[in-house]
């Protein structure tokens, strides 16, 4: 039995997220208003712990640098105003928003995102299913996940109903086995924004999805991971997703047949779930293949899933 309840109030609200600047390399970073600020060269300024310089460091690190780093957080926040960022990031301490690079927040993780099918009952019944007696799971391999503005590989030759899945995406933070469900949000770090992109000529071959699901660059994540103390109650978060600026899904998570709790209290039955695990909660009504008549994404379509108070994920298809 999981005994830890440190969870997601020991990060104090932040906007995580990993970027780039030319030529280094992608890196754990914050997002603090107009800026983006280097955790681990921040933290080597002030007294504390040295924070790790990826965002799997920082959630393998625990309570402790989730603090810390939320302290830096602030007091940089607070020092804006009289911040020189382009000394800043000439010092490579921070960077403009604009001029960094964003990337998936956890680019390469550990294992594959768990991801759950026809979780919303609009879905559901769109799909011409009943609602699901138990979570139906499925897996997306970690070369799936590109970040903010790269492309989505149209896959030539392979299928010709490329869709999309608007997703919130929960991301474990502290780890365990057999967690109950009354605590089972005390292990969520935090959350994402997941396009569950899918070929649906692939997924539906077989009774086995994850063919369909596991193509190249077919799930999108970020911009930003949002701790979890920022999104007291998950269940009431819209959703939504446009294709070229036309609305095609717009729900709200409250339509979860399973809530986030219930997905991590069943998915960890039996089976350890670690810091940095994501865990991809399913998609509402809207997707392309239960649409009269069914619409599919083309290359030059510019593909934006949102979910509020954590952010925009935007992608072209190539």
């Amino acid at each position: 039995m999981a005994r830890h309840r440190v969870g997601a109030k020991a990060a104090r609200a932040l906007r995580l997220c990993t970027y780039s600047v030319e030529p280094g390399g992608p890196r754990l970073g914050a997002q603090c208003g107009n800026a983006v600020l280097d955790l681990a060269r921040y933290s080597h300024l002030h007294d504390g712990l040295r924070l790790p310089p990826d965002m799997q460091g920082l959630l393998d690190a625990g309570a402790a640098a989730w603090r810390h780093a939320a302290d830096l957080c602030r007091r940089f926040i607070a020092e804006l105003d009289s911040h020189d960022l382009a000394q800043d990031a000439e010092a490579g301490l921070a960077y403009p928003s604009e001029r960094v690079r964003w990337h998936a927040p956890i680019p390469r993780p550990r294992k594959d995102v768990f991801c759950l099918g026809q979780n919303y009952a609009a879905h559901a019944a769109e799909s011409g299913s009943p609602p699901p007696p138990a979570p139906i799971y499925f897996t997306k391999p970690p070369t799936t996940i590109i970040g903010p503005g790269e492309a989505i590989p149209y896959p030539q030759g392979l299928t010709t109903r490329l869709d999309w899945e608007v997703e919130l995406g929960a991301i474990i933070g502290v780890g365990g086995r057999d967690i109950p469900e009354a605590r089972a949000l005390d292990h969520v770090f935090g959350y994402t924004v997941v396009n569950d992109v899918s070929a649906r000529e692939l997924q539906f071959r077989t009774s086995q999805w994850f063919k369909g699901k596991s193509l190249d660059g077919s799930c999108p994540m970020g911009p930003v991971i949002i701790t979890a103390d920022e999104i007291p109650d998950p269940q009431r978060l819209r959703l939504r997703l446009a294709v070229n600026g036309v609305a095609k899904q717009d729900s709200n998570t409250s339509d979860m047949i399973f809530s986030v709790a219930r997905i991590v209290a069943d998915l960890s039955a039996g089976m350890t779930l670690e810091p940095g695990d994501c865990i991809s909660t399913g998609t509402p009504q809207g997707v392309g293949d239960g649409r009269k008549p069914p619409e599919y994404l083309h290359p030059g379509d510019v593909v934006e899933a949102e979910i509020e108070r954590i952010g925009v994920l935007t992608n072209p298809v190539r």
